[in-house]
């Protein structure tokens, strides 16, 4: 039997006039979608407009909240309390989940953002107030997060359904956790380098670290990020690697088994 995995991207980053990744054709490579709330980027027009594009695809939608920081794309660190960070990642999958009820898509997961992700991953609390929103926010949601994090932890504290997330396009260190983009080498942008990359991830459940380490990795999902300059021929050059080692490339829940 082969193998499968999901693949997503993060999408509907635009915001107002401003534009940012060439969502359509991501749209067109990948099996989820995390779909910007708001607070980052997006707006409630882009959030709609994406959610129907990705129904059109047939590809399943996800919530990816940040932190409130539209000057910083969410990727500055904020100190915030749990019950905030409750409060703010709450506000944020509601809205799109009414977005999806509107428009006749469920909404399959929840993805944090940025700096929201890193932290949380790092944080019980954070994590917790992440997890307790996913759970709260509309049934059966699925938490898409670092492996053997708090990430998994709080999913499993919260009893909400864990998914494991490994990226594509960027650098890791040897505690599995993401080189900080301020550094030179943090993102990759090579298809055929990250499309070996990605089957390595798959087939044997290891990825090299950016000191030439090799480490153990677990991914149910695998991202390339939208705003990677190189998303697109990424994707297809990673589709591709997939479907020649016999990787099968499907939505999370059938990943899952759900």
């Amino acid at each position: 039997m082969s193998r499968a995995v999901d693949l997503n991207s993060d999408v509907g980053e635009s915001f107002g006039a401003w534009t940012l990744g060439d969502d359509a054709h991501v749209l067109d490579h990948v099996t989820s979608a995390n779909v910007a709330c708001g607070f980052h980027a997006g707006d409630p027009q882009i959030m709609l407009a994406t959610v129907r594009a990705a129904r059109d695809r047939g590809v399943a939608v996800g919530a990816h909240p940040g932190y409130p920081d539209l000057v910083g794309f969410g990727r500055r660190a904020m100190t915030c309390t749990s019950d905030e960070v409750y409060a703010l990642c709450l506000y944020q999958i509601g809205a799109l989940a009414a977005l999806c009820r509107a428009e006749g898509v469920p909404l399959c997961h929840v993805k944090a953002h940025g700096a929201l992700y890193n932290q949380s991953a790092r944080d019980p609390d954070l994590a917790r107030a992440l997890a307790r929103a996913t759970r709260d926010a509309a049934p059966a949601l699925i938490l898409l997060g670092l492996p053997w994090s708090q990430h998994e932890v709080a999913a499993r504290e919260t009893s909400v359904p864990f998914a494991a997330e490994a990226f594509a396009d960027r650098a890791y260190q040897a505690d599995g956790s993401l080189i900080a983009r301020a550094h030179e080498g943090s993102v990759l942008h090579d298809p055929e380098t990250i499309a070996t990359r990605v089957i390595r991830m798959v087939t044997k459940g290891t990825v090299e670290t950016a000191q030439g380490e090799v480490v153990t990795i677990r991914a149910d999902s695998i991202c390339v990020h939208g705003d990677n300059p190189a998303a697109c021929q990424i994707l297809e050059t990673v589709r591709r690697a997939l479907d020649g080692a016999d990787v099968r490339v499907s939505p999370l829940r059938e990943v899952l088994s759900l």
